[in-house]
């Protein structure tokens, strides 16, 4: 089916059209909500709403716009998600009570100065653990900023608070990762097989 088909018949509220076009997006938006999550459980709950969210807002999409309908898509997901999570009144928390350095070249890379962990070697289940063990408020900055590529500006906006505080989060997320990744690795190489 042609995507500006599938599109028509989604917002017409076609059955088969929506079920086509869940199973043409459910895995990536499945390992989007995977990260942004702090388990599978809660995954599962974020894509299901995601999607009804992406329903809601389809006819949003522009075809003469300059993205893609996976681009949209998962921008929508996206910003599903970081508002399913600050709801979430009782996980959720921006940390603010410490100042980031005021560095303008500052790095945020997780392994710029770590000899004992080389990314390429980590296993990506590992790396998926770990990351859903950081703090919401951590996890969602280190997904944005990091993974997604988001802007420090276009995240201060997405989460309501400003690039200061974005940054401190991004400086504990980094340092939590690492500890995380390292005691992950551990017990990974410590399990034996039945």
């Amino acid at each position: 089916m042609q995507q500006s088909e599938l599109i028509s018949l989604c917002l017409k509220n076609d059955k088969a059209a929506k079920k086509e076009f869940f199973e043409l997006y459910y895995s990536k938006l499945a390992y989007v909500g995977l990260r942004y999550s702090k388990n599978s459980a809660q995954s599962e709950q974020i894509v299901l709403k995601g999607f009804t969210h992406i329903f809601e807002n389809l006819h949003d999409f522009n075809q003469q716009s300059t993205k893609t309908l996976e681009e949209f898509v998962t921008d929508q997901f996206i910003t599903f998600v970081v508002k399913y999570i600050k709801n979430i009144r009782n996980e959720y928390y921006v940390a603010s009570t410490v100042r980031a350095v005021d560095q303008q070249d500052k790095s945020f890379d997780l392994f710029s100065d770590n000899l004992l962990i080389d990314l390429k070697a980590i296993n990506p289940e590992v790396l998926l653990k770990s990351i859903q063990e950081l703090v919401p408020s951590q996890r969602l900055v280190f997904n944005l900023f990091v993974i997604d590529t988001y802007s420090l500006s276009a995240i201060s906006d997405l989460l309501e608070t400003s690039e200061q505080t974005i940054k401190s989060n991004l400086e504990k997320a980094r340092f939590s990762l690492q500890k995380s990744i390292e005691k992950n690795l551990k017990q990974s190489s410590n399990e034996q097989p039945v």
